[in-house]
């Protein structure tokens, strides 16, 4: 697994036991070290894919002891008995030679397979999938092999093919060469006309303008996205604060709050300032002065006539007895 795999006509790696027949039970029982069982696997192998690796793996693992050769067909066979190959020869050999399953690689190999190619290699068993496959004038290529009981067979892996590939290119031909041209292959190395080319051109300018539109979209709504969250996040903090002012109002203006109290002790403090103090009931009588000159008894004060007619009686008694007193 460090190395590619050799080719066999470049490898001195030969088998040196000798090549006695083998059946398929005395080759899953396991066979010396020194003597691997050959097992030989063909195909074109057209864009290397995971079912031709899953075959090659199968192939690899038929036996306990194995040593698997793959025959890979030149471009001159293949395009005389099947048709025009994607990748040529030698990116077909390549791609076997990295294949972790391959342990050699047979470079133009036949077509049909003869019993002195099968000697030459001293091929044990052929693997290969037990479809018949009709080619070369042939129902099956590979019946000789089968009668001689040489034959094992593989397992397709159903849903992936060269030809399925290939389909694939074909139906989704304009993706492929717009992007191509996109990148710098030449309208003639991608075989398009003139008239294709400027089409495809403008397909690609009117794709990169949905795309910006697209970028645009996402962005701006990106942005409102943001926006509207920055506004909730601002709205509930308004109505925290507003709930919180509200409640510091009432708690200083309200009915009980701390205002109404303090207007309350100041209004009863003005009262107490501005209302007059009472006299106390035993006050002293006023010392009269000296230098005033009573006034004469029967001098009646008209500035301060009786309240009652009590009173005026009271003081024409009194003034009666004056006079008495005096004569």
């Amino acid at each position: 697994l460090t190395a590619p795999a050799p080719f066999a006509d470049e490898t001195s790696c030969q088998c040196q036991a000798p090549h006695e027949k083998l059946t398929i039970a005395q080759a899953r029982l396991g066979t010396p070290v020194d003597r691997p069982v050959r097992v030989y696997a063909d195909g074109i192998f057209d864009l290397f894919h995971a079912g031709h690796a899953r075959a090659l793996m199968q192939a690899k693992t038929l036996f306990p002891n194995s040593y698997l050769l793959v025959g890979v067909c030149s471009d001159d066979l293949t395009h005389k008995f099947k048709g025009f190959t994607v990748m040529n020869e030698t990116e077909r050999y390549e791609a076997l030679r990295h294949c972790r399953y391959v342990d050699e690689v047979i470079r133009d190999a036949p077509w049909t397979l003869t019993p002195e190619f099968l000697e030459k290699h001293k091929i044990d068993f052929v693997a290969h999938d037990d479809i018949p496959y009709s080619s070369a004038g042939s129902d099956d290529v590979y019946k000789h092999i089968k009668e001689a009981g040489m034959f094992v067979p593989t397992q397709r892996t159903e849903g992936i093919s060269t030809s399925d590939i290939i389909t694939r290119i074909v139906r989704d031909y304009d993706v492929y060469a717009r992007r191509n041209l996109q990148r710098g292959y030449t309208a003639k190395e991608l075989n398009v006309s003139f008239i294709s080319e400027k089409k495809y051109r403008f397909q690609n300018h009117v794709d990169k303008m949905k795309e910006k539109v697209k970028n645009v979209e996402e962005k701006s709504k990106e942005f409102v996205y943001k926006v509207e969250e920055k506004s909730h996040d601002l709205i509930q903090k308004w109505e925290e604060k507003s709930r919180e002012f509200i409640g510091n109002f009432l708690e200083l203006f309200g009915p009980d709050g701390a205002w109404k109290q303090m207007f309350q002790e100041r209004s009863g403090r003005m009262l107490q300032a501005f209302s007059p103090r009472q006299s106390p009931n035993s006050s002293p009588t006023r010392g009269r002065s000296p230098s005033r000159s009573p006034s004469p008894p029967w001098v009646i004060n008209k500035a301060s006539p009786p309240s009652s007619p009590k009173g005026a009686s009271a003081s024409l008694s009194s003034m009666s007895e004056g006079d008495e007193d005096e004569k």
